[in-house]
């Protein structure tokens, strides 16, 4: 059992509001969390993908209503989204009886769809928590397992498995699930052959920002399919789209996102790579790692705070800016060494946009001043440091 930054964050939750909702992708570990989030409570625990579970909410008001002093945890959620109009009355009901708090613990594996859903129904009674796979703060503190996380990517069971070999079956195996089973069931009918090119020219571009009108033409399909296309693997929360930071510095912007396949190790298999040394040896390697990087900085990104890069057409680049509650703005760069260094273009970056901090992350362990203003640090201590930030 591997402990998970999220669980206080879930039961301060379950103490403030009716319902919680978890929010991740598939495999990525809700179930294991939400049961011994069960066991530390009266619980009722509810598959809604059994039959049997689902036939027992044939009447969901007269079944929830007998267990108004339990929580209940509700596992795939999405099968039955015609439940949420009943929540709200036995959440209601309950308010008037002083039984308003940690009612419902709702799992669902698709944000946009599901936050739609139960917004509409649920608005003031529900909190939303995503979680994302593993991050460097929640495996060993040492070098080989972050090593081993960046390869086989943070889906527990891949992540566990007994060789780099069985890891990368479970992983082509998730990727079949979602193309056969989950894309069809949350979206329009799209093709699988194309919508898995798609998720490969993605890992292949991995990093780089989005050029819809030329995947399309490589996939034979319109800029508008590409982009709903997209659109459906960020709300399944396998793709990330990061925005550009519009800083008004008087300069000819990149406006496009750059886009990631969330989980390095998803990258790693649709690309067929399997060992660190073949890794090694591929040109995905720098932007596969920036993408890890970034996964493991957001994962613990304070609440509020917002994540950019910056690019100038006159090619001043920082990887990762982010912009704090507060106003404060941090500048990370992210380099595939174990020594940091900067290249000129994010100096000017950093002139142009003025960040109280800058950083850049390295593949080492050790911590030191690259100048008087760029401090040069590991994934894990930078995570660290922004888990304590507020």
């Amino acid at each position: 059992m591997i402990p998970r930054l999220v669980f206080p964050q879930v039961q301060h939750a379950l103490g403030r509001q009716a319902a919680v909702a978890l929010i991740g992708p598939r495999q990525v570990g809700k179930t294991t969390l939400a049961l011994e989030i069960g066991q530390t409570r009266d619980s009722l625990y509810l598959d809604l993908e059994d039959r049997d579970d689902r036939n027992r909410l044939v009447n969901p008001v007269l079944f929830l209503d007998n267990f108004e002093d339990r929580l209940i945890i509700l596992d795939e959620i999405h099968r039955m989204p015609e439940l949420f109009p009943a929540l709200r009355g036995v959440i209601d009901r309950g308010r008037r009886k002083g039984k308003g708090k940690g009612r419902f613990l709702i799992l669902g594996s698709a944000s946009i769809d599901l936050m739609r859903t139960s917004g509409e129904s649920l608005a003031g009674r529900i909190a939303y928590i995503d979680l994302a796979p593993l991050s460097a703060l929640e495996i060993d503190d040492d070098r080989s397992a972050r090593e081993r996380l960046w390869l086989r990517g943070g889906f527990p069971d891949s992540y566990l498995a007994e060789s780099d070999e069985d890891s990368l079956a479970l992983r082509k195996d998730f990727i079949r699930t979602y193309l056969e089973r989950d894309v069809p069931m949350f979206g329009p009918r799209i093709p699988a052959t194309t919508l898995e090119r798609l998720w490969t020219m993605l890992a292949h571009r991995q990093a780089t920002t989005l050029n819809a009108s030329d995947i399309g033409r490589a996939l034979e399909v319109s800029t508008q399919s590409v982009t709903r296309y997209i659109d459906l693997l960020s709300d399944l929360l396998l793709v990330r789209r990061l925005p550009p930071f519009h800083a008004n510095v008087g300069k000819r912007l990149v406006k496009s996102p750059k886009v990631y396949v969330r989980d390095s190790g998803l990258v790693h298999a649709l690309l067929g790579i399997e060992t660190l040394a073949q890794l090694a040896g591929h040109p995905v390697i720098g932007m596969s790692w920036e993408g890890y990087v970034l996964e493991t900085l957001l994962s613990v990104l304070p609440w509020r705070s917002s994540a950019f890069f910056y690019r100038t057409a006159a090619g001043a680049e920082i990887d990762l800016v982010l912009q704090h509650n507060d106003g404060s703005v941090w500048a990370i760069e992210i380099k595939r060494a174990l020594s940091a260094r900067v290249e000129r273009g994010f100096h000017h970056a950093c002139a142009d946009i003025q960040p109280a901090r800058a950083f850049v992350v390295h593949a080492g362990d050790d911590r030191y001043p690259v100048s008087e203003t760029i401090e040069g640090i590991g994934v894990r201590a930078l995570a660290a440091e922004l888990q304590g930030y507020s």
